[in-house]
């Protein structure tokens, strides 16, 4: 029982969060957005990495529930298919590139990870996000795609860089590593 409370203070948390930190993006950064979801910073992309890096599956499915929220109640509410199949491709992206983190045998923990390593990874996620929403809007006959990833690659990659190196200076402030006494 104390499992199933743990996964869901996760779901819910991660829920919470995402969903703070798109009303948080939407006060600070309206001026850069493109078009609903896609801004030249998204603090969101960092978020959804940052919860599947802590919470893996919970967190995937976190980002699932309030990313089908945001998408049929705030982004896209007369378009029900662009709505599931966002919510779907929001959580999808940064758990398949957690999981090629985990692939790759690099811990998947953020104390545990160099600076290098951390960008790679946030670098590898900022790629893939956009791949899989163009590929889908590409489908559904969008336009102007090559702008729209530019845009949306930019955004969550520096959107993401804050939130991960944010998360890392808190934790390594905070929470520092004990250090190894001589006798």
């Amino acid at each position: 029982m104390r499992h199933l409370q743990l996964k869901f203070a996760m779901v819910a948390g991660t829920a919470t969060l995402f969903l703070a930190t798109i009303l948080l993006n939407e006060i600070l950064f309206t001026r850069l957005e493109f078009a609903p979801g896609i801004n030249m910073i998204y603090l969101p992309a960092g978020v959804r990495l940052l919860s599947v890096l802590l919470f893996a599956e919970a967190g995937a499915f976190g980002l699932l529930l309030a990313s089908w929220y945001i998408c049929f109640f705030h982004f896209f509410p007369d378009d029900p298919l662009r709505s599931f199949a966002g919510g779907i491709l929001s959580s999808l992206a940064p758990y398949l590139a957690y999981r090629a983190l985990l692939a790759s045998g690099v811990g998947a923990s953020l104390r545990g990870m160099s600076g290098q390593r951390l960008f790679c990874f946030a670098l590898l996620f900022s790629v893939m996000s956009p791949a899989m929403h163009h590929a889908w809007f590409a489908l559904m006959g969008g336009q102007d795609l090559w702008r729209g990833f530019i845009v949306m690659f930019t955004g969550d990659l520096a959107g993401t860089l804050i939130v991960l190196y944010g998360a890392r200076l808190a934790l390594n402030t905070f929470w520092p590593k004990p250090v190894a006494r001589r006798c």
